[in-house]
C-alpha cells in the first residue's frame, strides 16, 4: 500500500495507525530507507506500507496461543 504523509506524521504513529502497535516501526523503516532520517514528516512524502506480518505463536504469550486439538 502507498501512503502519503500529512504534516506531523511520525514513524511510531504510522506503525500504530496501520498495525495497531509501535513495535512494527522497524518494518516501516526497512521498507522506506531513503526517509529513515526523518523524525517528524512534512506533508506529501510517499511511503510504502507493507502488509502486517503474521504473528508466530512462538512470540505470543501462553494465554494467546492456540493449543492443537
Amino acid at each position: 500500500m502507498i501512503y502519503t504523509t500529512i504534516q506531523g506524521d511520525t514513524w511510531d504513529g504510522l506503525s500504530y495507525q496501520f498495525y495497531g502497535s509501535e513495535r512494527f516501526m522497524p518494518l516501516l523503516l526497512n521498507f522506506n530507507e531513503k526517509h529513515a532520517e526523518i523524525v517528524v514528516f512534512p506533508a506529501g512524502i510517499t511511503l510504502e506500507i507493507p502488509p502486517k506480518p503474521a504473528q508466530s505463536s512462538d512470540t505470543l504469550p501462553p494465554w494467546k496461543r492456540r493449543e492443537p486439538v
